[in-house]
């Protein structure tokens, strides 16, 4: 699988479903069982498709093992590209760059770890392609046993890599799948990969949850003023500075659940969206967020970034009005200009009201020609540039909203006494086969990269999705999930190696592809086998 491309948003993806569609129709059991393996749509033009493959056991009760085929760019390989997806080839090419010429430390370790023999180079062979063989195999172990209990359903998705559009397919189309085949689905297990930079104790790992993940914005509008009366107006760069320097790295936004605490949110872009050289100061400044969360709801999240941002305007508004007042040497106190915080929904109200559906309508073909474009943040920038003008808004004043997909954060405990009894089942699964192959493997809270496990088994509440829906610009960037949506206990358990979506991409081949389609396996019968005894 890892020599058919599949680079997320090319041919190759497209593709590779009828690939692994063909490949599994070979093997005994789905050659007797041809009905319970297909595919069907996700995405895209060319359309890409998920493939879902079912093996029946006894009983209604079935776990899913899921995982995704798109990779990143291969461009980072340089000359090498050729043999981004020839493993041996690349693994050999890749030593003899290393060893010809000066190295930094992470190529001094890569060099070691190709040279050690345990590590194999290859673009999608740690993320994730491996996760899916794991899963293949778990599933035709299953297939092979003489009356096995329960039913594995293995699915494979495009688009991880960009929107999750492939999973967020396969939960929109699961109840009518389960509907269709008779299955009652209990679980799930995530087949994405994890890094880990010493001896593999953080990959060898089942992963409760997964991270949360925001992209908030600040439009921020000024009132422009020539560079020689800097006080007649408010420059929306004085604003954003305030803005910036109250969440940037701030450890105060970081949140502890779980035992563990989140990264600090980092202010990932900031623009002046003048093109040309000018002596005002600026009208319109844009910067967006990224900020990553273990506990914080979407509501909630969103209303701190608003008083956040509402606090830091008024700071760098007093700010300018006390320099104002030391400038002219004036004693009496300069009264700051009331700013305000609009939210997105707002903001479409009042350009409604201003210029009624024709103004709508005009952003809203902005938004289609946009539609097609890979930047979230220039998508959003524009919508929402263009709102400010059909609203006419006068400054200061500070838009907020999303700038891109929300990716809920989940953990098993959220799941209750469902989740519960599966990772007691998995803990005694994991000690099982850790022994068995004289290794360790233990529990980590929360999978630190966003993934599939936000839309996998997880039917967020509407409150949650309503104000996330109303204050994302880009329709393609806002998620709703249907009603009917199924939530089941989800754990991620998959391979691990080192320098995912880089050139020195590797997996590590001894747990890869000997410890971790055994501990799937054994994930999966056990939890079937328990659920049934209950």
């Amino acid at each position: 699988m890892t020599r058919w491309p599949s680079v997320s948003g090319t041919p190759g993806e497209a593709e590779f479903s009828e690939r692994l569609h063909a490949l599994l129709a070979q093997t005994p059991y789905f050659q007797d069982h041809p009905d319970q393996l297909l595919t069907f749509d996700s995405h895209g033009d060319p359309m890409t498709r998920n493939v879902a493959a079912l093996v029946r056991g006894c009983g209604r009760e079935t776990i899913v093992l899921a995982g995704h085929f798109d990779t990143v760019s291969i461009d980072n390989y340089g000359t090498l590209a050729p043999l981004a997806i020839e493993p041996e080839g690349l693994t050999k090419a890749l030593v003899a760059e290393l060893s010809a010429r000066p190295r930094n430390p992470a190529e001094e370790k890569a060099l070691a770890d190709l040279l050690g023999g345990d590590f194999i180079a290859g673009r999608g062979l740690l993320d994730m392609k491996s996760g899916l063989a794991a899963g293949i195999a778990a599933m035709e172990r299953f297939a092979a046993l003489p009356a096995p209990v329960g039913n594995i359903l293995f699915i494979a998705t495009p688009d991880e890599e960009v929107l999750s559009r492939g999973m967020r397919s396969v939960r929109d189309a699961l109840p009518a799948l389960a509907e269709r085949f008779g299955l009652d689905i209990v679980g799930g297990i995530n087949l994405d990969a994890s890094s880990c930079e010493r001896n593999g104790e953080e990959g060898r790992a089942v992963y409760l949850g997964s991270v949360g993940k925001f992209l908030p914005f600040a439009f921020v509008v000024g009132r422009p003023t020539h560079a020689g009366y800097p006080f007649d107006g408010i420059s929306a760069h004085r604003i954003a500075a305030e803005i910036v320097r109250a969440i940037d790295t701030n450890p105060a936004l970081c949140d502890e659940a779980f035992g563990e605490t989140s990264p600090a949110p980092v202010v990932l872009e900031v623009k002046d969206l003048r093109e040309s050289y000018d002596v005002t100061t600026p009208d319109r400044v844009w910067l967006a967020c990224n900020w990553l969360t273990h506990r914080r709801t979407a509501a909630g999240l969103f209303e701190e970034f608003a008083a956040i941002v509402g606090n830091a305007m008024a700071a760098a508004l007093g700010a300018q009005a006390e320099n104002r007042s030391k400038s002219t040497g004036d004693s009496a106190p300069s009264h700051a200009p009331a700013g305000r915080v609009l939210a997105y929904s707002e903001l479409v109200a009042i350009a409604r009201e201003r210029g009624g559906e024709t103004a709508i309508e005009r952003v809203r073909n902005i938004e289609r020609t946009l539609s097609g474009g890979d930047n979230p943040l220039a998508i959003t920038r524009e919508i929402v540039s263009a709102m400010v003008t059909e609203a006419g808004i006068v400054g200061p004043a500070v838009i907020v909203g999303l700038s891109s997909l929300h990716y809920p954060l989940v953990h098993l405990d959220r799941q209750g006494a469902a989740g519960r009894a599966m990772q007691e089942i998995l803990a005694s699964v994991m000690e099982r086969v850790a022994a068995r192959h004289d290794t360790t493997i233990k529990f980590k809270q929360i999978f630190a990269g966003i993934s599939d496990m936000s839309f996998f088994g997880h039917a967020p509440d509407a409150s949650e999705t309503d104000v996330l829906a109303v204050n994302t610009p880009a329709a393609v960037f806002s998620d709703t999930p249907p009603a009917g949506s199924l939530s089941f206990p989800v754990v991620n358990i998959g391979p691990w190696g080192r320098d995912y979506h880089q050139k020195w991409e590797r997996v590590h081949a001894p747990y890869t592809f000997t410890v971790l389609p055994d501990l799937v396996f054994e994930a999966a019968v056990a939890c079937l086998q328990a659920l049934r005894a209950r």
